[in-house]
């Protein structure tokens, strides 16, 4: 980004000219995509541009371009917007890991806000839509419990660990990251030199030679403990049962050193097994008031705090009366599952991942919760078959949201209740679209959760109620 060249040429609006590609074009930005990209126009045709924020004057020049569109690179800054500030890493501009770092907190949260509002009434059909204040995270950085670096090595035989730059396969090293515990900086930094002592070879995805693919790391933010995972493509690792033992004496909170074996030529970074080499193959926390053993592998929410503040929300919004039959769909290792299944009468837990059923039997026993029962399947083939009428049914699924044939059988059974938590608001809106269509539900309330700051993902917990009368539309026609 700098000063525009004399000799690059400037669009101008009063022109008939047709955009091409590598001309520079003025943009005001005046919205931001879902994927975080401003949006601007020029001589009433669409520019999207990532990097920018509303209320940017900005010269972007054009990568490629449609008839009635065009995406663009920021160039010149003209006018900066009020909302935009100094990005705290120093190579935000070129890692792919952040999007919105150079955008203030407080227009972030509005920016996710707006998203699920607009999903909302554009998609779900749903007028004014009660869509509360995003629960924020504090502070917006250093929160991130789980990080996985790709490695590579550098022109000078260097091992380098970081995030992929933007729309590219080019790492962008890094010895911090100010959206990671700050706890967990040492290691990256240290680990690529271990690794680059050792002698052991670099995956290289183009030629599908080389062993050590990824470096994940791990910490329980309240306990502290942390994991430390290599993703191999075997598990033949010369010396690695003495280096395993030389980084738990060298960090006194790391309590396991484990292998992930993933042999596959793919772009996904886990494979199917994973070997404890030294300490225990599980860190402890505590969360929501619950003790949680979590695995290198488990899934369980990189936002410890605002995670456990949704959480939270669910539990003060349905005001349990002790009672209730709950069903948490989705459930995972019972992150959400078992805080719920304390304050009802009888909890039961759907998840289609046996390894993350097991997690959570254990979890419940590590807590003396035994009101709560779970079934190993696809949800949208054991919700038919439950032999107990739910009061409450919570949904998390994942970003491609609820099967239909899920949908139809809420419809069907018609708990009391409903919470739907998603990650995208696009697939949030169309499935509470058919769930409150022709009235059997209404939706109370809508509660976002900032888990990732800096981007422009954002959660959400939806409430629905089922209406009694019928007649009663909450979906516009």
């Amino acid at each position: 980004m700098g000063i525009a060249s004399s000799k690059s040429k400037i669009y101008n609006p009063q022109s008939q000219d047709s955009w091409q590609q590598g001309e520079l074009v003025e943009v005001t930005i005046a919205d931001l995509t879902d994927d975080g990209d401003g949006v601007g126009r020029s001589l009433e045709r669409v520019v999207f541009v990532p990097d920018t924020v509303v209320g940017d004057r900005i010269l972007a020049r054009l990568v490629r371009v449609k008839p009635e569109y065009a995406f663009g690179k920021l160039h010149q800054i003209l006018e900066p917007s009020r909302s935009r500030i100094r990005p705290s890493c120093f190579v935000a501009d070129k890692c792919g890991g952040c999007q919105w770092q150079h955008i203030n907190y407080q227009f972030q949260l509005e920016a996710k806000r707006n998203q699920v509002i607009q999903a909302l009434e554009r998609i779900g059909g749903i007028s004014s839509p009660p869509v509360d204040a995003v629960l924020a995270a504090n502070p917006p950085l250093g929160y991130r419990n789980k990080v996985t670096y790709p490695l590579s090595v550098s022109s000078t035989g260097q091992v380098q660990a970081g995030y992929y730059q933007k729309s590219s396969h080019h790492l962008i090293n890094l010895n911090q990251c100010p959206v990671q515990d700050s706890r967990l900086n040492p290691l990256l930094a240290n680990v690529k030199k271990d690794i680059e002592n050792r002698g052991w070879q670099v995956y290289d995805e183009k030629r599908h030679k080389g062993q050590v693919r990824h470096l994940g790391l791990r910490i329980g933010r309240r306990t502290g403990e942390m994991l430390l995972t290599l993703v191999v493509k075997d598990w033949h690792l010369p010396g690695i049962e003495a280096q395993a033992q030389q980084w738990l004496q060298q960090y006194p909170q790391l309590v396991g050193v484990s292998l992930n074996r993933n042999p596959q030529r793919t772009n996904a970074i886990f494979g199917n097994e994973t070997r404890c080499i030294a300490g225990k193959h599980y860190l402890e926390e505590e969360f929501a008031n619950l003790k949680f053993r979590i695995r290198p592998d488990t899934f369980f929410q990189v936002n410890t705090e605002v995670a456990e503040a949704l959480v939270g929300a669910i539990i003060d919004e349905l005001n349990l009366q002790g009672d209730e039959m709950l069903v948490d769909a989705y459930c995972g290792i019972g992150t959400m599952t078992l805080p719920l299944a304390k304050r009802v009468g009888q909890a039961m837990g759907l998840e289609l991942q046996g390894e993350a059923i097991e997690q959570a039997k254990a979890n419940a026993e590590l807590n003396g919760i035994n009101n709560i029962s779970f079934q190993v399947g696809a949800v949208e083939k054991l919700l038919p078959q439950l032999d107990v009428t739910p009061d409450i049914v919570l949904l998390d699924p994942p970003r491609k949201g609820c099967d239909r044939n899920v949908i139809d059988t809420l419809l069907q059974i018609k708990p009391q209740r409903i919470v739907y938590v998603s990650c995208k608001p696009a697939t949030l809106a169309r499935d509470l679209k058919l769930l409150c269509q022709d009235g059997t539900y209404r939706l109370t309330r809508a509660q976002p959760a900032d888990f990732f700051p800096q981007t422009s993902h954002v959660e959400c917990a939806a409430f629905l109620v089922r209406e009694v009368d019928s007649g009663q539309l909450t979906v516009d026609s």
